[in-house]
């Protein structure tokens, strides 16, 4: 019995100190305090869509190597062993007899080396035009990246500003509701008009519920987009005051040239070269190519297994290769023609994005516009419905007005608050979509 106790205490320490150091092993949550540039910065590293990106952009680094390594000397070596159950006889006359060795090996070297292929030359510019293609492929990942993390930030920044607003009308509303309580205990005012602004104070209440579970929401989309696991969690250091909103419409730039600064754009002037390179590599395929070859080896030759290595016969060689393509039936020059048609296709492709592209500068520019005027419009009647919420109070208090005169002015500014919100998120988008149609986004 005490044996099996001893057991028992053993096993339970032991069981414990493996709880203990694989709770110590489980990773807490982690807390970050970001800005937006932290955020962009943290999805550079994180968000799988850039990551992969990055990696293609290695893969054709080796692939270029790959190609190089083409053009230059290729060595292999070789064995062989052969056991002649019947060896080969020569039959000279009426006499047979055998000029082979039962066991025969041999060990050599083979060298090759391309001095000349029209094609591997092409084709090597090809492979750094494809590098080229992989890394604007890769820029073009962190520019929407930048673009989705930069909305998910301030659509979080705005989802605050709203629950901001949302508790200063509570707190005005939450001391008209006392007020209007006390007046009725004294008979100076109905049990409808108390009813009337509880039922006001309530949705009030019901909508910041609703704005706080999207703002968590809103959160773990930025997360998302960052490439952030959404069990950790993000402080915003940015506010609205730190987004330049007020820049002069008329300050717009103008320019017709915007769309060289594209990454859609430059990615199909590389698709264009990369046309251009594989019909000069159709072509090249009708020039002769000539390459260099050399080999040395041993062979070894006995009729007697243990003696194999006995006697050792070398030889060696050079020599060179020439290849002249002399007909095809046709294959190669068919082969440029499609290689042509593509190129034409790439060609129409860059000017119909060229006139997409304008488009697109049109329509932010207009977005941007209509946005900011908007905006300030939806300042301008957020203060106005202050206002009258405030003589509206006055007036009720005086005895001059009516409660529902009140309630009236507040749902008003519930309103233009909303109003608000919604301008100034539509705002801050156009901003971004602005800047991603003239390039100003790397």
């Amino acid at each position: 019995m005490r044996t099996m106790k001893y057991i028992y205490l053993i096993t339970a320490i032991w069981c414990g100190a493996a709880l203990t150091s694989s709770a110590q092993q489980i990773p807490r949550d982690s807390i970050y305090h970001f800005t937006l540039q932290d955020c962009i910065n943290y999805a550079y590293q994180h968000q799988d869509s850039v990551v992969n990106a990055n990696l293609d952009v290695k893969s054709a680094d080796y692939k270029v190597k790959e190609i190089t390594g083409q053009g230059l000397p290729q060595i292999n070596g070789q064995a062989n062993f052969q056991d002649y159950l019947k060896t080969p006889v020569v039959i000279f006359g009426t006499q047979k007899f055998s000029i082979y060795q039962k066991y025969t090996e041999n060990f050599g070297l083979n060298l090759n080396q391309l001095l000349f292929d029209g094609t591997y030359l092409v084709g090597l510019k090809a492979s750094k035009t494809y590098k080229e293609l992989s890394q604007r492929n890769y820029t073009r990942s962190k520019i929407q990246v930048n673009v989705n993390v930069t909305k998910a930030y301030y659509q979080v920044l705005v989802s605050g500003e709203q629950i901001r607003l949302l508790d200063a009308n509570m707190k005005q509303l939450k001391q008209q509701v006392d007020e209007t309580i006390a007046e009725n205990k004294q008979g100076l005012v109905e049990k409808i008009d108390v009813d009337r602004i509880t039922f006001q104070y309530n949705n009030l209440i019901t909508n910041r519920e609703n704005t706080v579970r999207m703002l968590s929401l809103n959160a773990e989309l930025l997360k998302f987009q960052m490439g952030m696991p959404i069990k950790d969690s993000v402080v915003l250091k940015d506010d609205l005051q730190s987004v330049h909103l007020d820049t002069a419409l008329s300050a717009l730039p103008n320019d017709t040239g915007f769309y060289h600064n594209r990454i859609e754009y430059n990615l199909l002037e590389t698709n264009v070269r990369l046309n251009e390179l594989q019909v000069k590599q159709k072509k090249a395929a009708l020039l002769p190519t000539l390459s260099f070859t050399a080999s040395g080896a041993d062979v070894f030759q006995t009729n007697t297994f243990s003696q194999i290595y006995n006697t050792a016969y070398p030889s060696s060689y050079v020599g060179l290769t020439l290849n002249v393509p002399i007909f095809s039936s046709g294959i190669k020059s068919n082969q440029i023609k499609e290689a042509k048609i593509s190129l034409l296709e790439a060609q129409n492709n860059l000017f119909n994005l060229q006139n997409a592209l304008d488009l697109q500068v049109s329509k932010a520019r207009i977005s941007y516009i209509n946005g900011i005027r908007s905006l300030n419009n939806q300042r301008q009647n957020q203060a106005l419905a202050q206002e009258v919420l405030r003589v509206a109070r006055i007036k009720y208090q005086q005895g001059v007005g009516s409660s529902i005169e009140v309630t009236q002015a507040e749902t008003d500014l519930v309103n233009a608050d909303n109003q608000y919100i919604q301008g100034l998120y539509d705002a801050l988008i156009s901003k971004v979509d602005l800047d991603q149609a003239y390039g100003n986004i790397k």
